[in-house]
């Protein structure tokens, strides 16, 4: 009674769906599907409305520019458009110091690469043009391929010491303009072909300290402006601790009106810096402080005379006007792939992150595909004018969106700023000291150096991320920007793959009058089903995990089948051994008695009786507690003409009842007759396997939730068709349940499907497959188990 109320509590009176009955179902859908013809000529034909999502799929500005409303965006768009483009003009001079290149191709960056982002881009928020890391990337390109060594000045038949800077810095353009440009199409391929999602492997743990170690790169970078010294440019692994070295070294030899122009620089900024995140709360436009202080500073470097009666360094000549567009050297290309590859990468990462934080916040989309289009066009087109590479900047992005800025037209508005600048003020920055734009890059780079308390926020919530982080840290700053990015995203990958070796394996329940099934050792509520034990990975059963999936099964289940079918052989090949033995004896026998009736029943080891009955008197043991003595009865049958001879283990001369014993002439548990088919006598064999350790007799099936696989290998079929051959072995049902339908292809292309394992073992869901084992062997398991009880 009480098991019938159990079985009737998981009934709902609803169609069980296998896996054969929803082909079924789609059979019907597809049957009224068009032909593939039909669907061709469906997706060639130009339609207006077609061409319409065609083209404002292109051109995201012709979606929300024909609905923009002056009154309501233009003065919050014009204000942060100003506020932005104040601040590119110093971030984009020093950042330019970053690349290697002369200043004014850091405004060149900050103006194209903004109008282009404008029509393909989908973020209306993000400020697009120079940022540190990417500059300081593109600087060890250029370094790398136009060192100073190079472009030494010849007198005579003497080499001098100096340096020709025009010609070094014309070589260094030509370097970044291809190498932006090949990054550039990079990320324009990738849009194109979908491929999107590769940011996601660039994870925020990555992203944070690879441009925290990109940061301290700029550091180094600067320092020679900062002391005024020229250290030896070093390249590739460990560059970094090359360069500090040396710059420690050349201290004593710092110029001293250089390190008083940078510490007044850096005294001022920082003070400027506090006081205006003070203050922002109460102010609409926070106070341009980098513009102020490159103004100052070079109206006191002009009146001064600084570089002609201190010899500091200034930024030098700023040609006005725009430059005309130069096709870039492809020759170059061979020798940048995999700078801009990670350019690529990077750029992406960082640009893809703020612009989904910014439009989470607002409550618009961003589209990954779209945003590798924009930026990679940004890219290409603006390298064609000598920009180099660009992305979204963090901390312009924030005053952008902070002060008002409603769509990208702020960043038309900044850009008419930068352009004004370019071709009327620029001269007026020649004589600007380049250790006051060193002193910017540092204050900037403040937001990045905050990035040291994710390690305590890391080490409190995930020590595999915190891993991570110090990973990619630790390869950016000595492998350097490009093998550091490499590395890192080498050992996330290997993350990945560590977590799925180790995922969690639970035992799941279903809530009482739901159709919700889960672990059972972390919900209370869940009561495992009598006679079904349901099985689930956190992860996806592949190659790396699948000898671990199924050691997990064997723990969670109580069943140890290797070691069953291990001893099951074992003792199968004992059993034909003493076969053979009790064989020949019976034929000398049989020689010496006269059979008289060959369906009588007689004893045949009498003598083996004796044997055991002298022994157990010499040691003073007895045989059983209840005085019976274990004998093994022969009974002779013949069928079809053959005799048949069956072994029946401690049972009376009837063969109707048997008892549980344990046979001593043999010294193991083995069962007479484990070869024959008799369902009694397999039954005994079952009983005699159940002493090797935990065996739970009411376990009947075996579901699989593969929910959470999204795909299935090789390895991982054979494991599974292993399972389905082991456990049924022992009469144990296995059945699959929640496979995606992609999964479902794999098995059937892997030729997973047979006579044993067929679609009926598939099931839609973990209920399905609960309600079809109940059905099916819910009454049988009780009543084999009350058999099981009785003997």
């Amino acid at each position: 009674m009480d098991s019938t109320y159990k079985y009737r509590k998981y009934r709902i009176e609803r169609e069980v769906l296998n896996e054969q009955r929803l082909e079924e179902l789609a059979q019907r859908k597809t049957d009224a599907k068009p032909s593939l013809i039909n669907q061709l000529k469906e997706s060639i034909r130009c339609t207006v409305p077609k061409l319409k999502r065609g083209v404002l799929s292109t051109f995201p500005a012709f979606y929300w520019l024909p609905k923009y409303s002056i009154r309501e965006y233009g003065m919050p768009d014009l204000i942060s458009g100003i506020s932005v483009g104040i601040m590119h003009l110093p971030q984009g001079m020093a950042y330019a110091l970053l690349a290697s290149l002369p200043p004014v191709f850091g405004l060149y960056t900050s103006l194209y690469p903004a109008l282009i982002y404008f029509f393909f881009g989908t973020s209306r928020h993000i400020s697009i043009g120079t940022f540190a890391v990417l500059s300081i990337m593109v600087g060890g390109v250029t370094e790398r391929l136009a060192p100073d060594v190079d472009f030494l000045k010849v007198n005579g038949t003497n080499v001098t010491t100096e340096v020709d800077i025009a010609a070094r810095d014309s070589y260094r353009v030509q370097v970044a303009a291809a190498t932006t440009v090949l990054g550039g199409l990079i990320q324009v391929v990738l849009g194109l072909i979908k491929f999107g999602f590769v940011g996601t492997y660039l994870s925020e743990p990555l992203v944070r300290a690879y441009t925290t170690a990109a940061a301290l790169h700029a550091v180094v970078a600067q320092l020679k402006y900062v002391f005024g010294v020229l250290p030896a440019r070093s390249n590739g692994p460990l560059s970094l601790v090359y360069t500090l070295k040396d710059i420690f070294l050349l201290l004593p030899q710092s110029h001293l009106p250089t390190v008083v122009v940078s510490l007044v620089s850096l005294v001022l900024l920082i003070a400027a810096k506090e006081i205006n995140s003070f203050l922002s709360p109460r102010l609409p436009v926070p106070i341009p402080v980098e513009l102020i202080t490159i103004i100052a500073a070079t109206l006191i470097s002009n009146y001064g005379h600084l570089n002609r009666n201190y010899s500091i360094p200034v930024v030098g000549e700023i040609p006005s006007g725009l430059s005309s567009p130069i096709v870039p050297d492809v020759s170059i290309f061979r020798e940048v792939i995999g700078d801009a590859f990670a350019l690529a990468l990077v750029a992406y990462a960082i640009s893809i992150s703020l612009g989904k934080t910014f439009a989470l916040k607002h409550g618009y989309r961003v589209d990954n595909n779209q945003e590798l289009v924009a930026l990679g066009l940004s890219n290409t087109v603006g390298a064609f004018f000598q920009s180099y590479a660009v992305c979204a900047s963090m901390s312009r992005s924030l005053i952008q969106e902070s002060t008002g800025g409603k769509t990208q037209m702020a960043g038309i508005a900044s850009a008419i700023i930068v352009l004004v600048t370019i071709l009327k003020l620029g001269p007026l920055f020649q004589e600007l000291p380049k250790a006051v734009l060193a002193c910017i890059v540092f204050v900037n780079l403040k937001g990045m150096f905050k990035q040291y308390s994710d390690i305590v926020l890391l080490w409190r919530s995930d020590k595999t991320d915190l891993v991570l982080w110090l990973v990619t840290w630790v390869s950016t700053l000595l492998f350097n920007l490009d093998l550091g990015l490499a590395a890192a995203i080498m050992f996330a990958l290997l993350t990945v793959i560590f977590r799925t070796q180790l995922p969690t394996y639970s035992l799941l329940g279903n809530v009482d009058g739901s159709e919700l099934y889960v672990d059972i050792e972390i919900h209370e509520e869940a009561r495992e089903i009598p006679g079904i034990t349901i099985f689930r990975s956190s992860a996806t059963v592949y190659f790396a995990n699948a000898e671990l999936y199924l050691e997990a099964l064997k723990e969670k289940s109580g069943l140890d089948i290797t070691k069953m079918i291990i001893y099951k052989k074992r003792q199968a090949a004992k059993e034909k051994r003493r076969q053979k033995r009790e064989e020949r004896w019976a034929q000398r026998q049989a020689k010496t008695e006269e059979l008289s009736d060959q369906t009588a029943v007689f004893c045949v080891e009498k003598r083996a009786k004796t044997w055991r009955d002298t022994s157990m008197k010499k040691k003073g043991t007895e045989n059983s507690a209840d005085g019976k003595i274990n004998i093994a009865f022969v009974k002779p049958n013949a069928t079809d003409g053959q005799l048949r001879w069956e072994y029946l283990k401690g049972g009376d001369l009837d063969g109707t009842s048997f008892g549980w014993t344990s046979e001593q002439m043999d010294g193991d548990a083995t069962t007479r007759g484990s070869s024959s088919k008799d369902p009694q006598i397999r039954d005994l064999e079952r009983i005699s396997l159940g002493s090797l350790g935990k065996w739970t007799w009411d376990i009947h099936s075996i579901i699989l939730d593969l929910s959470t696989a999204n795909f299935i290998d090789t390895v991982a079929a054979k494991t599974m068709k292993n399972i389905f051959q082991d456990f049924g072995e022992i009469d144990i049902n296995v059945y699959l349940a929640g496979c995606q339908a992609s999964v479902v292809q794999q098995l059937e292309r892997g030729h997973f499907f047979s006579e044993s394992i067929t679609k009926k073992h598939l099931f839609a869901s973990v209920h399905d497959a609960v309600l079809y084992c109940l059905d099916h062997r819910g009454q049988e398991s009780s009543l084999v188990m009350n058999s099981y009880t009785k003997l």
